[in-house]
């Protein structure tokens, strides 16, 4: 039983390590895809600039949103994929069931 707890405990350890890493993953190309694209390469003052601001803010919360959208997507999808295994699983049962019934 005790080995049972350790290793659920260490799967749940390996799904939090690889969720930080897709995160953190995440961050990386978000933080590179938008400084490319809304800050000038050749900096004129160590401030950012209003349109800089404004187009890193947007870019971020657009980056954001089509994160979240995907994963709910992929979550729905892999819902789906669950419940139609599912139900193959039961009628595969069903049809053993009536082969042996005969």
């Amino acid at each position: 039983m005790a080995s049972s707890s350790a290793q659920q405990t260490a799967a749940l350890q390996m799904v939090a390590d690889l969720e930080i890493e897709m995160m953190t993953d995440m961050y990386r190309r978000m933080t590179k895809s938008c400084q490319e694209k809304c800050v000038d390469t050749h900096y004129r003052e160590a401030e950012l600039s209003k349109g800089e601001s404004v187009c890193l803010d947007r870019c971020v919360s657009k980056y954001l949103d089509v994160h979240d959208r995907l994963g709910k997507l992929l979550t729905q999808m892999t819902q789906q994929d669950d419940r139609a295994v599912q139900q193959q699983q039961q009628n595969l049962a069903a049809a053993a069931q009536k082969m042996h019934g005969k």
